[in-house]
């Protein structure tokens, strides 16, 4: 029986078993028994160009692109320049974290992760102007407001001392390995540790010193050449080419044409810290993370004090990759901590097991200059370069390609982790990509979620065991692995998980960033979606649907638990015919929502 007729054969029906004999099944999963930390009933798919809640509950937005900041700021208006974008929330929201400062005040930090030229410029991105540049750079990056609770609800702040803008031109500093590497100088400046600005910051991280990771991804979309340049293979791994996606930066801002600033490239894709309560404080690049398209920063404080971080690297074909701290976290104040991500070692997984059984064990390969075959032999003169092309090192150690490693969440329990890999059309097609133990689908049009525990539950050990929490499908057109796993069922279906958390509870939180077409391998599935499960039994459930061409991302809790922050990001992308969230004629802009219910409880209890 070949491998592909295996699958067909054992597919969804051999996932009871796998749930039954993995390890850490055995640890976290259980039954698949009806969940009792889920309250709420389920919701069906839907193609309405709004946000769909379960009975009880109440979606209302909190702040859409384009809304002020500041008491001074313009209302929104699509013909709004950059002056009036650098005091207006920016463009589609993703990852985002509430810090709490006391029972009725907080402050809510969102990646602005790209623009939609189609609605950012009246013009629909024709004949880019130097303004209009500048207005696409203001819309990017992060925005910090602050919330007020008034009435039992909270509400954006104008006034908040805390409310700041970041751009794609806000001075940052480099720090860690790669600080003031040749590599990272350029003319404007020769350091080699003064960045200018941040963008396409995809999801984010929170720190327990009070700090936000956002993690840069597609950076390489906004560089492009003024004239003919020879790219190597250094280059061309990240994606950077002679032409951009589009963005035009390059020809207002010379930074982003490579013929001139080869180097700027080499300056993003990190992940960077930044102080919301400081609105001073300059941001940091923390480069012993590593440079590649980080998804989010999910973290973990070892129970020895190594602060331990999870980082998928978005793109098909990437890898997993793990930083544990050289020092160790001191509760306290900021300041006691505020370093501790600049030094450390930065781990990328090779996982292994047998053939069809969806679990097995992994490993995790240390990155470390002089070590594995990263020498002046094999192209890497020093920590520096191993960390500026990870993704080389990575690829040198024997890493394990996956199925575009996007958000990763640590169980409340502290011993578990979970990944979703969205999808990927080239698994098997690619030769550089052949299926393989935790990818074990052809051209995976659906996603799945791995999850693993470190032996012993300590995150800093090299050797952890895996399987996969579930395998999204469709059981209405498919049979066998294709299908789904057997926690997937026609009330649940969905495609491409891509962001991913767990409330205090243990409920996990999953958001969908894929096919809406609602027809063919996806039909049934609607719009995309945010659905909850239960590590322990396995099951899963439709919470929320979004209206139309979005894609449902950023997830973060009031500390009570009782509000829900969930970004809703590109409605109406490529013209579809969205107005969400103003209705009418308007232009669709991408919103943060606030999720209650209307009898005050808990969300998803």
């Amino acid at each position: 029986m070949n491998r592909r007729n295996f699958l067909r054969a054992t597919g969804a029906a051999g996932s009871v078993a796998f749930f039954a004999a993995s390890p850490v099944a055995q640890a976290v999963a259980g039954s698949m028994d009806k969940s009792t930390l889920m309250g709420f009933k389920a919701i069906p798919a839907s193609t309405a160009d709004t946000v769909v809640v379960p009975e009880g509950y109440v979606a209302e937005r909190l702040i859409s692109w384009g809304d002020p900041l500041f008491v001074n700021s313009p209302a929104f208006s699509q013909s709004n320049d950059s002056k009036a974008q650098e005091m207006q929330y920016g463009d589609n929201t993703d990852g985002m974290t509430f810090f709490p400062i006391s029972e009725t005040r907080g402050v809510l930090v969102a990646n602005n992760e790209y623009t939609n030229n189609e609605y950012l410029y009246t013009h629909q991105g024709k004949n880019i102007s130097a303004d209009d540049v500048r207005k696409s750079q203001a819309a990017h990056a992060v925005s910090i407001v602050e919330l007020v609770k008034k009435d039992g609800e909270w509400q954006v702040n104008l006034d908040g001392r805390l409310n700041r803008k970041l751009t794609a031109y806000t001075p940052m500093e480099m720090t860690g390995p790669a600080a003031g590497h040749d590599l990272l100088k350029t003319k404007a400046d020769p350091t080699g540790t003064k960045i200018l600005g941040t963008y396409n910051n995809c999801a984010n991280g929170q720190t327990p010193w009070g700090t936000y990771l956002a993690c840069e991804e597609n950076f390489n979309g906004y560089f492009a050449a003024s004239e003919e340049v020879e790219l190597g293979k250094t280059y061309k791994r990240y994606g950077v080419r002679d032409k951009d996606w589009g963005y035009d930066w390059w020809k207002h801002d010379e930074r982003f044409d490579v013929a001139k600033n080869p180097n700027e490239p080499h300056r993003f894709g990190w992940v960077v810290e930044i102080d919301p309560m400081d609105p001073n404080s300059t941001p940091k690049k923390r480069s012993a993370l590593g440079r590649f398209k980080h998804e989010n920063a999910a973290m973990a404080i070892n129970d020895d004090g190594h602060v331990v971080v999870y980082l998928g690297d978005d793109e098909r074909g990437e890898h997993l990759y793990k930083f544990v701290s050289k020092n160790k976290y001191k509760p306290g104040t900021h300041a006691s901590n505020r370093d501790l991500l600049e030094e450390g070692t930065l781990y990328v997984a090779k996982l292994d097991g047998k053939e069809g059984e969806l679990k097995g064990n992994g490993e995790w390969l240390e990155l470390t200059f002089g070590k594995n075959g990263l020498t002046p032999e094999n192209g890497f003169n020093s920590q520096a370069e191993v960390m500026i092309f990870a993704r080389e090192a990575a690829t040198h150690v024997g890493a394990t390609t996956m199925d575009r490693p996007e958000w990763v969440a640590v169980h409340p329990d502290n011993k578990h982790v979970f990944c979703t890999l969205t999808n990927n059309k080239y698994r098997g097609v690619r030769e550089n990509q052949p299926v393989n133990v935790a990818n074990p689908r052809e051209k995976n049009p659906y996603g799945h979620i791995i999850r693993w525990e470190p032996k012993g539950g300590d995150h800093t050990a090299t050797d952890f065991e895996w399987d996969l929490f579930v395998v999204a499908g469709n059981p209405e057109v498919h049979e066998g692995l294709m299908a789904g796993t057997s926690n997937i069922n026609k009330d649940n279906m969905f495609n491409s998980p891509d962001g991913l958390g767990f409330d205090t509870a243990g409920r996990m939180w999953i958001l969908t960033d894929g096919k809406y077409s609602n027809k063919d391998n996806f039909a049934g599935m609607g719009n995309n979606q945010m659905l909850c499960a239960d590590p322990t039994t396995g099951e899963i459930r439709r919470f929320l649907t979004g209206p139309i061409a979005c894609e449902i991302t950023g997830l973060t809790f009031s500390p009570d638990g009782k509000t829900m922050f969930v970004g809703v990001q590109h409605p109406g992308e490529n013209l579809a015919p969205s107005h969400f969230p103003d209705g009418g004629d308007s232009v669709p802009r991408s919103t943060v929502m606030r999720i209650t219910r209307k009898d005050g409880g808990v969300i998803g209890a």
